[in-house]
């Protein structure tokens, strides 16, 4: 027997018993003619103590062992005359009288602590040690917790989980596939699901009207903090079911982690803003709630004045920071530059103080007076001690970069506090996007999202100005899920690829079976797909999901700890029917 118990559950209840305890070497301490090493393992520490006058031996062979050894120990649980409340098990120690080496460790690159002195790149190449930390520990109990509780809550709503296939067939739309050659069937490939989107259909088709998955999706696409090569949904698709009835069903379940992961109730039912509106009152398709600041537009009440860059813009719009009119000339120039910045990208910054003693003071004085000012400020209910920041340009362009303005403002005010949590819905997105390099519309979400109905007749004349039938559920600014109510009619599915500009025989190649399962009765139905490490890394207030990860990559998609990806022998090329062009050849 290696244990009796772990490190992490004794206390003075157990005083008297004797143990068996295993585990890694956390740390040592020789006071003179006492060994005391804290023993850790993933329930917790617990401290052993060898006495030197009693069993000098058996102290030697403990003050021999090493940071990270495993050992078993064996002894008679005491309370502990200085006790620790750090420790769970703080208030007892173990007496040890019998000590075995499992195996011996290496020093350890980094420290095995909560503070580790070990950089990304070397904790990632040692991932097995990082994941022995406390911290990098929880989190990985904190997404084990929460995928408990979804399939708690959609088995309670009469959701099957069931697997799909992971090697399925290349498509065309979306991000690029990651592929993978067939031994068997040389020069044909298989491709890693971005999601099992057909497949999910394709069991409403055959009438099993709940599905779920936590499944791992692929996508080969840039990296950022929020994003990986691979990655987890909460994948889930309804039949005989509308709009309302999904969103209904997934409020729900929003409801069931907040207040099973964080004690937090949600409000009862989630406001719901259409596209359109989400960009023109907050710059972005995924707002943050937890905050007023809406953009306001000015165009009308600015152009005509004689000032050349709002003359000259197609919009011009701007956002009020409350409280904030005492700003310094520093400040200002500092919001400027700020705006400037390549990702954000605008040419500059007009700003206008509205003074506690109800004067204006602005950044355009030369060209706007006193009543143009206050009329700006009426526009944008703005009071005795805002600032206005207003920005010019494209109207997409300057609504995007308003956006991340607010965002900063907010920010520096304390207004995206954690602990608070604002969800919403986001509906009514365009069905469709046209991409000037190779001028042709692609689908907003995927080809198979149903259009709305009453849209329906435009779909051939003005395909640009068809609403989607989808939605995406937003919290505090981050997109956690999205979804749509699909075609499930084959002729409106055909003229959907139309539109995308396939060929009846590019459709027929790339998606016949969906077409011929339609042909057999295809119920109306829809679902969603959440982002399940988002989902763990906002209720863990982290802006990462890498933490999140076992296994992560990192922001080059490498695994630099089994070194991956790497290359493969000629014997396996050759097996596979492939040759290697290397650059430049």
């Amino acid at each position: 027997m290696y244990r009796t118990h772990n490190c992490g559950e004794l206390n003075l209840s157990n005083r008297g018993e004797k143990v068996i305890l295993s585990g890694w070497v956390h740390k040592s301490r020789d006071l003179g003619g006492m060994t005391f090493i804290d023993l850790r393992d993933r329930y917790g520490k617990t401290q052993l103590v060898f006495n030197m006058e009693s069993d000098p031996g058996l102290c030697a062979a403990a003050r021999k062992l090493g940071r990270e050894y495993v050992i078993c120990a064996e002894g008679t649980v005491e309370e502990r005359s200085n006790k620790n409340p750090k420790m769970t098990t703080g208030d007892i120690e173990i007496i040890v009288n019998k000590l075995t080496v499992l195996n011996a460790s290496k020093i350890p690159p980094f420290t095995i602590e909560e503070e580790t002195d070990g950089g990304d790149e070397l904790r990632m190449k040692y991932r097995y040690l990082d994941l022995r930390r406390e911290p990098v520990k929880q989190n990985i109990i904190h997404r084990h917790r929460i995928a408990q509780e979804v399939r708690k809550y959609l088995d309670s709503q009469r959701f099957l989980e069931i697997e799909t296939p992971v090697l399925i067939k290349s498509t065309p739309e979306g991000a690029r596939d990651f592929v993978v050659p067939s031994r068997v069937h040389k020069g044909s490939f298989y491709a890693l699901p971005q999601s099992p989107q057909t497949f999910k259909q394709l069991l409403m088709i055959s009438g099993f009207d709940r599905y779920f998955q936590i499944v791992k999706c692929f996508r080969d696409e840039d990296l950022r903090a929020d994003r990986q090569p691979e990655f987890t949904q909460i994948d889930c698709e309804m039949s005989f079911v509308e709009q309302d009835d999904v969103l209904n069903a997934f409020e729900g379940l929003a409801r069931h982690l907040f207040k099973t992961i964080k004690d937090y109730d949600l409000e009862d039912s989630f406001p719901r803003i259409s596209y359109d509106r989400a960009i023109s009152e907050y710059g972005t398709d995924k707002p943050d709630l937890r905050f007023g600041m809406k953009i306001n537009e000015l165009s009308d009440e600015v152009k005509g004045r004689g000032f050349n860059v709002f003359d000259k813009s197609e919009y011009i719009g701007g956002i009020v920071a409350p409280g904030c009119s005492e700003y310094s000339r520093k400040d200002l120039d500092g919001l400027a530059d700020f705006v400037r910045r390549p990702q954000i990208g605008a040419s500059g910054l007009v700003y206008l103080k509205f003074n506690r003693d109800g004067s204006f003071r602005s950044s355009v004085d030369k060209f706007f007076k006193g009543d143009d000012l206050k009329q700006w400020a009426e526009k944008m209910s703005a009071e005795p001690g805002d600032l206005m920041l207003i920005l010019a340009g494209d109207r997409l362009h300057t609504l995007a970069a308003l956006s991340e303005l607010r965002l900063e403002m907010a920010t520096r005010l304390g207004l995206r506090k954690t602990g608070k949590f604002k969800p919403l819905w986001i509906v009514d997105f365009p069905l469709l996007e046209w991409d000037e390099e190779t001028q042709r519309y692609y689908a907003m979400h995927h080809p198979f999202t149903s259009p709305r109905e009453e849209d329906l007749d435009i779909l051939e004349t003005d395909p640009g100005r068809v609403r989607a039938n989808a939605y995406d559920l937003v919290i505090n600014g981050v997109e956690i899920g999205g979804g749509s109510i699909r075609i499930h009619d084959a002729d409106i599915q055909k003229r959907m690829f139309r539109a995308l500009g396939f060929t009846g025989e590019q459709a027929r190649s790339q998606f016949g079976f969906l077409m011929d399962a339609f042909s057999y009765g295809a119920p109306p139905h829809g679902g969603i797909a959440f982002g399940f490490d988002r989902w763990v890394s906002l209720f863990a207030g982290s802006e990462t999901i890498r933490d999140f990860i076992a296994f992560p990559k990192n922001n080059a998609g490498r695994d630099v700890m089994i070194d991956s990806p790497s290359e493969i022998s000629e014997e396996q090329l050759k097996e596979l029917g492939l040759q290697i062009i290397k650059k430049g050849i």
